[in-house]
């Protein structure tokens, strides 16, 4: 009788467990499709992980929108300078190995440098404070000097430093170019190589996880959209009400950096392995999310929000509910809480859609 009486207060229980994650479930969907409906983000998709367990993987609207194709578990996003998360992780796996000391100057591992890029060391380029010139021309788009890779290379090396080594944050793909040039040296293989066998393969995703262009034809590839369009006269970007495809050619030279698509599924995998010690051990890990200071002890990021930047993840650096939060093309984000134990990922088509901050006003739905 007691043991009968037992189970049905555990039965109860379990019920009202039940029932309230329902609950909380519905109030974070609704939040969530709300803020994107304000936006007008044509279509995206949001997974939640709490305690290593998928919760919520929801696809919201339309992937195509000229053909009225909705969001589903296979469509490919966006993800651009997400990417970084994939070259952090490589390096921590090439330390492990004991082949990489990212206290090391840069020249213990590549060779022909310039001069003053030589002391630069393997942190620096990790979290942008190496100083170095910026092999991307940010004002017209794709490489400086318009012909070519190997042109940009021969001349991002002619540049003259932003800044010593240490003293300031810069946020440019040069860094990742070297972190790049650097896992392949090291490792032996081309980049996408290392990381198919090393993080995408073992998870089962090297399908689910392309480089490429925005205009390059891939089934399940969700269009990039953004409302806003360059007048060509005054260089400036002007907000309209109507909607507009963007084109992005991303060089290969700078996978490490950008160039990135997958599913919200597909990262969540990668995320869970991540997790789980699969890549790499917790101590690596926690070494990867630690933001080092600059000369001046202070840290340099995004600012706002993103106020300070690891190992190719950006770090929101506050008392209550800190996060590692990476964001690509201003269209994808994921943040991870490790207090909380919850990561969110909201993948969107659309750029200037700011996710992070979205996922930010509906986090608290499961905070701890």
């Amino acid at each position: 009788m007691k043991k009968t009486f037992l189970a049905f207060i555990v039965s109860i229980v379990a019920t009202a467990q039940t029932s309230q994650s329902q609950t909380v479930k519905d109030q974070f969907l609704a939040a969530i499709t709300k803020e994107i409906q304000r936006i007008k983000i044509p279509g995206a998709a949001v997974v939640v992980i709490k305690n290593n367990k998928v919760l919520i993987s929801e696809p919201i609207g339309l992937a195509e929108v000229a053909f009225s194709v909705p969001v589903d578990e296979n469509t490919i996003f966006s993800i651009n300078s997400i990417a970084k998360v994939f070259a952090g992780t490589a390096i921590m796996q090439l330390v492990e190995a004991k082949k990489v000391n990212v206290s090391d100057p840069i020249a213990n591992y590549l060779n022909n440098l310039p001069e003053k890029w030589q002391k630069v060391t393997v942190t620096q380029l990790l979290n942008h404070t190496s100083g170095l010139p910026d092999i991307e021309d940010l004002e017209n788009g794709g490489l400086i000097g318009g012909k070519g890779e190997d042109f940009a290379w021969k001349k991002v090396q002619k540049e003259p430093l932003q800044f010593e080594a240490g003293e300031r944050f810069s946020y440019n793909a040069t860094n990742y170019l070297l972190i790049q040039k650097i896992i392949e040296k090291i490792s032996g293989m081309s980049y996408l190589v290392f990381l198919q066998k090393n993080q995408f393969d073992p998870v089962g995703i090297s399908e689910k996880v392309i480089f490429g262009n925005s205009f390059d034809v891939v089934k399940n590839k969700t269009t990039t959209y953004i409302y806003y369009l360059k007048n060509k006269l005054t260089n400036e970007y002007v907000k309209s009400e109507k909607l507009y495809e963007i084109k992005e050619e991303l060089s290969p030279i700078l996978q490490a950096d950008t160039g990135a698509f997958t599913t919200a599924t597909a990262l969540s995998k990668w995320l869970l392995a991540l997790e789980k010690g699969i890549f790499i051990s917790d101590n690596s890990k926690k070494q990867m999310w630690t933001p080092l200071p600059m000369n001046n002890g202070k840290y340099g990021g995004f600012g706002d929000l993103l106020n300070a930047y690891a190992y190719g993840w950006p770090v929101i650096q506050r008392t209550k509910h800190p996060a590692i939060a990476p964001i690509g093309g201003g269209r994808a984000s994921l943040i991870v809480y490790p207090k909380d134990n919850l990561t969110i990922i909201l993948l969107t088509n659309l750029t200037g859609s700011s996710p992070q901050e979205i996922i930010e006003k509906v986090a608290h739905f499961y905070w701890e």
